[in-house]
């Protein structure tokens, strides 16, 4: 009788390594999954060391091009933001992940899905539901939620004895006391010391970007394109040089900001399984994308579209990509509205980045032509009828005097300070 088939997503280290045994000894056939989503990594070695512990086919997938395409440039085209301060590095990847990962099942004829997701962080979520939406049949073993694995596994140090008694080659090691996830967009880090939200995170634990008092004391100028909302183009280097595929010009962002020690972040976030996490990231170029993003939307996004979108879109976008929703119709539905939003973000945008900022100089649209200098002018009448303004004023007054009645009537007057 043959075994069943289980597709593992794999990372090589600890936790997942152990899983992959833990699922031999179970009985079932191990297919490893890898996805490539721009985290530096040996995917040769990981793929060899996988086939060392069991599995009996280990793929490696590059979505690197649909998780810019289809996750990083739509967030940046509604300027997708959770709690005001995380720009989703994680939670972008990881619908391209589940989707590859599922692919992989089906072609292999595996009966489930397996993870080595913690059973109190948002990603046992996130890929769970998109499994199901993806694949409603599928079965998933999650061995951080089966009390027989983590009874048994209580800890770091009853893994690295597993590991150790079944031959499993691992680096783990105390020097850096908390977990990772990398990928093209970002790196996060959590767990470990910075579970205490006042440990001021050691500046060894940063990968990607440089300690912004350390970065080059001359800043980098350069200038981002777009055309309807997306990021199209990079000039760099003076203007002699650009980059207009989405990858390399993702690569390209993050490269600059790296080298000037632009987006790195500290906060303490809500978990969609409702517990708060303290949370450390570095997300360089997609920092720098968005905040462009914004600005150019400043100089030719109607008022009205911008606040609906901001309001209503952008919250619920980030929440549902937070969440692990992307596999919804309400996502569909958003992503419809953000398209339309950005019909007329064609522009450009001067940059420049310099320790641990970035700002803009400057920015123009060939096309669009909302913003009109000389109405705008404070040296010029120019078209503009600043006698309308009187009757504006008038009319906006209105109820505001009325409140001001209201206040004096009730011996409330409102320019005395209430103590």
């Amino acid at each position: 009788m043959s075994k069943q088939k289980v597709c593992l997503a794999y990372s090589g280290g600890l936790d997942t390594s152990c899983i992959l045994r833990y699922l031999l000894d179970e009985g079932y056939e191990a297919i490893a999954f890898m996805a490539d989503v721009g985290q530096e990594e040996d995917f040769e070695a990981a793929k060899e060391k996988a086939l060392k512990i069991g599995a009996s086919k280990c793929y490696i997938e590059d979505v690197r091009k649909e998780f810019v395409e289809e996750l990083c440039f739509p967030a940046i085209a509604c300027n997708a933001i959770y709690e005001n301060t995380y720009l989703l590095g994680t939670s972008l990847a990881r619908p391209v992940i589940a989707r590859a990962q599922i692919a992989v099942a089906q072609k292999e004829g595996c009966f489930a899905v397996s993870h080595g997701c913690t059973g109190k962080g948002n990603d046992q979520v996130r890929f769970e539901l998109a499994f199901y939406a993806l694949q409603p049949s599928i079965k998933v073993i999650a061995p951080w939620r089966d009390p027989v694995f983590y009874n048994r596994f209580k800890g770091r140090n009853d893994l690295l004895d597993y590991a150790a008694e079944k031959g499993i080659p691992v680096s783990s090691t105390k020097s850096k006391p908390w977990s990772m996830d990398e990928n093209l967009a970002h790196c996060s880090y959590e767990a470990g010391i910075l579970e205490d939200p006042n440990i001021t995170p050691p500046e060894d634990m940063w990968k990607l970007t440089a300690d912004p008092t350390k970065a080059p004391d001359a800043p980098e100028d350069f200038t981002i394109h777009f055309q309807k909302g997306l990021p199209v183009k990079l000039e760099y280097d003076g203007g002699k040089k650009s980059v207009t595929e989405p990858v390399e010009l993702f690569l390209t962002a993050n490269a600059i900001a790296r080298k000037h020690g632009v987006g790195r972040i500290d906060i303490v976030e809500n978990r969609f399984i409702g517990l708060k996490s303290r949370g450390c990231y570095e997300t360089p170029g997609l920092t720098m994308l968005r905040a462009a993003h914004v600005d150019i939307e400043g100089l030719v996004l109607d008022r009205e579209v911008r606040a609906l979108r901001d309001q209503f879109t952008t919250f619920h976008y980030a929440k549902i990509l937070y969440n692990g929703l992307y596999f919804s119709p309400e996502r569909e539905f958003l992503e419809d509205s953000i398209t339309s939003s950005q019909k007329t973000v064609n522009g450009s945008v001067r940059c420049r980045a310099y320790k641990g900022m970035f700002s803009v100089i400057g920015r123009w649209s060939d096309t669009e032509k909302l913003y009109d200098e000389s109405e705008s002018s404070m040296d010029e009448i120019g078209d503009f009828a600043p006698q309308d303004t009187t009757g504006f004023i008038s009319v906006n007054a209105i109820r505001l005097k009325k409140f001001g009645n209201k206040k004096e009537e009730e011996g409330q007057s409102l320019v005395t300070r209430s103590a």
